[in-house]
């Protein structure tokens, strides 16, 4: 029998594809590859499970999230505490006749000779004087304006001739008639921190945000609890009656020598204008020691400090915890050269007290209502 030829042709070819797709690989005709079990692999960029080192990754995740949920709650602890201790006594809304606020915030900072609390061997050591129940002034006030434009300290000299106003009586919540010309710390005096607040406020036209009053006794616990503060003296001083004896150079002041070398006026020829300078550069300094890692960061240090500052400290019922913060940040700034510290500047006297030079007085309150950069000097 005859063969047909293309039968033959026919036959081949289809053994030959046959062939030809055994030798061809099942992925490249759409068959899934079965792969053999892959052992698990680890680093960056790895699609498999890492097995050990993602149960560490993960325990750390967990004990670093716990860390920070303890690190929440002894912070918001720490701040309820301290809001409950301040003596939120000063209510700045019975201040009458109040001016316009500006920009930034301004603080009223005050040191009173309060002797509330101290016994008499406290009030001997310390060179205090007077009786825990002695009628309190003013040793100290400054003004400290935080904004844009820097931080700014203005001593105000405590024998400063002013105007004090008609005010509101902080008790009796009666008008009172105003009581002309006197001494700026004799406002204390005659009503304390509210009828100080609006004889401030009515002689520089300056709006105060808040008010902060420390006393003799914990103005010294505070220096106390930090292990006293370091200073540097470019001169020493003597004076018998805040019992300063310093002398020139480096050294670390305790609570007692700290009282002294801010109280000291009779050892100077400025008087109380040299006092104020040497208030302004402690206080500075004194901020500046507490904020730092150092007391920040370590309990035994911070809690004591905090603790010896909020059972005396006087404050307006706005004020709060962080806002006390921001005031001792913002006057670390002003030691650190970010602010400048004046006394309020000064062009004579009359009848013994200070009068202020009420040009360069408006221009610096212009300056501060807008948060302008501050370029009034003071002479003095």
């Amino acid at each position: 029998m005859h063969q047909n030829p293309h039968g033959r042709y026919a036959d081949f070819q289809e053994s030959y594809e046959r062939a030809n797709a055994a030798r061809t690989p099942n992925s490249a005709r759409g068959i899934p590859v079965q792969r053999p079990p892959q052992p698990p692999r680890s680093g960056p960029g790895e699609p498999y499970d890492s097995g050990p080192r993602t149960r560490r990754r993960g325990k750390a995740k967990r004990i670093l999230i716990s860390a920070l949920v303890v690190l929440l709650v002894v912070a918001a602890g720490t701040y309820f505490w301290a809001d409950s201790k301040l003596r939120k006594e000063v209510d700045l809304s019975k201040v009458i006749d109040r001016p316009a606020g500006g920009e930034g915030t301004n603080y009223l900072i005050v040191g009173s000779d309060s002797r509330k609390g101290m016994s008499a061997a406290q009030r001997k050591s310390l060179h205090t004087g007077g009786n825990a129940e002695a009628g309190q002034r003013t040793d100290s006030m400054m003004i400290l304006h935080t904004g844009a434009s820097g931080r700014t300290l203005i001593s105000l000299p405590r024998d400063s001739n002013v105007t004090i106003p008609k005010f509101r009586g902080s008790e009796s919540g009666t008008i009172r008639a105003a009581m002309g010309a006197n001494k700026l710390n004799a406002s204390y005096a005659f009503d304390g921190p509210q009828l100080l607040v609006r004889t401030v406020e009515y002689n520089t036209g300056l709006h105060i945000d808040h008010y902060a009053e420390i006393g003799f006794t914990g103005f010294a616990n505070i220096v106390d609890a930090m292990g006293g503060v370091e200073m540097n003296l470019d001169k020493g001083f003597t004076d018998k009656w805040s019992g300063a004896d310093f002398q020139t150079g480096k050294q670390t002041l305790d609570g007692t020598q700290a009282l002294a070398y801010v109280r000291t006026r009779h050892a100077f020829t400025g008087s109380d204008l040299d006092r104020t300078k040497n208030q302004q550069k402690f206080l500075s300094t004194l901020a500046s020691q507490v904020a730092t890692p150092g007391t920040l960061l370590n309990p035994f240090t911070l809690y004591p400090v905090m603790s010896a500052g909020l059972d005396t400290l006087v404050v307006d019922k706005d004020m709060n915890p962080y806002l006390l913060g921001k005031m001792f940040f913002a006057m670390k700034d002003v030691s650190g050269g970010d602010g400048k510290s004046l006394n309020m500047p000064i062009s004579g006297s009359v009848g013994g007290n200070l009068q202020w030079d009420r040009p360069k007085v408006k221009q610096l309150v212009g300056e501060l209502k807008n948060d302008d950069p501050v370029t009034v000097k003071s002479d003095r």
